[in-house]
């Protein structure tokens, strides 16, 4: 087909029953990314932006399935998605704002280009490890899922993303729980220099979907009438039956990954096939030909948008640098929450840690309608510690969600759940197992907050802690991870009553929580645990044992044998049960430390790199003058968990601590 000025038409479209008014305002929202994109390219050159990610080839998929869905339906893009952000309005100069680092983009200059979220336009940022978005968008549709909400959640990856795990997880939980998601895969010929053909065997993408028993289209990425009328025709049949669906875009690349990449790597040819295939300059050449769309008109819209993008971009510009200080940027960590005391009452029972942790649980679901539970074998099963039998009768399968094995993507889900209003715990069967899951706790979570202002709503129960003779692989005691990380808040309880009260504050918390419960523990120490709902304040120490000779610092199962400890040798002795680990009640150390003049810090944990260390650390540089002895550290040996019994006791430090407290008193 030939245009009026020879202008050849590649794509094949068909307008089926779009009005006119219809193709000329697709035509505008496909234009606007192409000159915004265009001037960012120029302002690069000029040294007035920093990094560039071109999505120049590619306009249509983002702009199609924008356009196609509501205005309050969730998407999650990518670097290569500007038609996106344009085509649900956000204005100009936020945007030019966001990429500058400038106080009126959406992460105040705490995060660059599109890593960032916004729920005033139903967008949620990517982060530079891809595959962690697809769970969050099975997160957001499943909020939807649990109000009755006929909408849809869309999300983007690259077909260099397919190749991670956190793909097969996210398709494969939304596939088992039907959820209403558009997974939409660009691909585009090369992930950063890697072509297609070296990351994966099969011919489609879309192809993959049959192993999840999921329905799957290949769509021509260039082609934005068919994109906006095929997703228009899908979204509508995922609201009414809700399921998720692998839509494969076919496209090219036309620049490199990142503009400083370049793209020498790709043969000549190709790109000059794939330019002849120019969505904007096809689409255009089309209502050109079908006299929907005049050069005069092309020129003055060009011209509106030249004008909006200059207008907007002199208010950027002009715009102050972010003015911020060290104390603020440390209280955007964490969301502000204010703690409420619900006091305990009169009437007890007295009952094991692993019922308290039930009990919690049992009273917060009763108290959050929007509280979810997720995890491996949790439902019918109860659990492997049964901390959640009997839950499903009571609060329904929607509610309380047997999980595949997939600790990221749960993970994932969780946060996608915070994003729509919802409450998550996730139970990790057993601490060891959140190395699977470590990205989107390090990456999502922690610095959710800090970038975009997103509270991630969130308790990660973390059955822990060796003594029971359950090998390498099931018996850490890894908190260090986690107090490392900023925010996270790391809760770890030694007996029933803290426990209740500390998830219930963990599950009022609107931060991310990991809390810690020991196996040894769970059936081995009762007390007696008030039966009506209580919370108890992070941050607050517990003195459990009060003396004069020497400070032990503890915290889990260390309290346990530290009590034990120093009643066999008739040590007089602060015994500081610390409960929170984040946040940290150094106020209650230092002040038995200025008391006793001496210091035991005990852990369960190996010794390098743990919360010991840095206790250590703070105690000598708060308290040096007051100290009459060397700080004492005592902790497990540098070495796994091993399994058989007089291993496993060689490796705790019950029998170190007997002799570390004799010679911290003699010292």
């Amino acid at each position: 087909m030939k245009t009026s000025n020879n202008t050849h038409i590649s794509v094949k479209f068909n307008r089926e029953s779009y009005t006119d008014s219809q193709l000329i305002n697709l035509y505008k929202s496909i234009l606007k990314p192409r000159l915004i994109e265009e001037k960012m390219l120029i302002l690069l050159r000029q040294g007035k932006i920093s990094k560039w990610f071109s999505g120049i080839g590619q306009e249509a998929i983002a702009v199609g399935v924008t356009n196609a869905l509501q205005n309050d339906e969730y998407i999650l893009p990518m670097h290569r998605n500007l038609g996106v952000f344009t085509s649900r309005n956000i204005p100009l100069h936020r945007l030019f704002s966001q990429w500058q680092g400038k106080k009126s983009g959406f992460t105040n200059g705490r995060d660059r280009s599109f890593h960032f979220g916004t729920q005033e336009y139903k967008i949620v940022g990517m982060i530079s490890h891809l595959g962690p978005q697809l769970g969050v968008a099975n997160g957001i549709s499943l909020g939807h899922l649990l109000r009755k909400e006929a909408k849809l959640t869309a999300v983007f990856s690259g077909e260099g993303g397919t190749s991670e795990g956190d793909f097969h997880e996210a398709l494969n939980v939304a596939s088992v729980w039907n959820l209403p998601v558009l997974f939409c895969i660009e691909n585009n010929g090369y992930g950063l220099s890697t072509p297609s053909s070296q990351q994966f065997k099969c011919e489609n993408i879309a192809d993959k979907g049959i192993g999840y028993g999921m329905e799957s289209y290949i769509i021509d990425g260039n082609n934005i009438l068919e994109v906006h009328a095929k997703v228009s025709e899908i979204a509508e049949s995922i609201r009414t039956n809700p399921r998720p669906v692998l839509l494969e875009f076919k496209t090219f690349r036309m620049r490199g990954h990142e503009e400083a990449s370049g793209t020498k790597y790709v043969p000549k040819e190709l790109l000059e096939q794939w330019a002849f295939k120019d969505p904007v300059e096809n689409y255009r050449a089309f209502l050109k030909e079908e006299n929907i769309l005049s050069e005069e008109e092309d020129i003055k819209l060009k011209e509106a948008i030249i004008t909006e993008i200059n207008e907007h971009l002199a208010i950027a510009f002009n715009e102050e640098e972010i003015a911020s200080t060290t104390e603020n940027e440390l209280n955007s960590v964490y969301k502000t929450v204010t703690y409420s005391e619900i006091k305990p009452s009169e009437k007890t029972k007295n009952i094991r840690l692993v019922d308290a942790i039930s009990q919690g649980l049992k009273q917060s679901m009763e108290r959050h309608p929007k509280l979810v539970i997720m995890g491996q074998d949790i439902a019918d099963y109860g659990g492997v510690f049964k901390i959640t039998e009997g839950f499903l009768k009571l609060f329904g399968e929607e509610r309380v969600r047997n999980t595949p094995i997939c600790e990221s993507s749960i993970i994932e889900t969780a946060y996608g759940l915070s994003i729509n209003e919802y409450k998550a715990v996730v139970e990790l069967q057993f601490s060891d197992f959140i190395t699977s899951g470590f990205n989107p706790v390090i990456n999502l979570l922690a610095k959710s907050y800090y970038r975009w202002q997103q509270q991630a709503d969130i308790v990660l129960r973390m059955p822990c802690g060796a003594g029971v003779g359950a090998g390498p692989f099931h018996s850490q005691t890894n908190e260090a991870w986690f107090t490392k990380t900023p925010g996270l808040k790391v809760v770890y309880p030694a007996f029933p009553f803290d426990a209740k009260g500390l998830l219930a504050t963990a599950i009022e918390d609107e931060n991310p929580v990991l809390f810690f419960e020991h196996k040894a523990l769970y059936r081995s120490v009762y007390q007696d645990v008030p039966e009506d709902y209580y919370t108890i304040p992070f941050g607050k120490a517990s003195v459990v044992k009060n003396g004069e000779s020497l400070s032990i610092i503890t915290y889990g199962a260390g309290v346990h044998w530290a009590l034990k400890t120093t009643e066999e040798l008739q040590v007089s002795a602060d015994i500081i049960d610390l409960r929170t680990l984040q946040p940290l009640d150094t106020q209650t150390i230092y002040d038995s430390v200025k008391k006793t003049g001496k210091v035991l810090i005990l852990q369960e944990d190996t010794l390098f790199g743990g919360i010991a260390s840095d206790i250590s650390a703070l105690i000598t540089e708060n308290c040096f003058e007051f100290l009459d002895a060397p700080i004492k550290r005592v902790g497990s040996l540098e070495m796994p968990v091993p399994f058989a019994k007089n291993l496993e006791t060689l490796f705790l430090p019950k029998e170190r601590l007997q002799t570390a407290i004799n010679e911290l008193i003699n010292y």
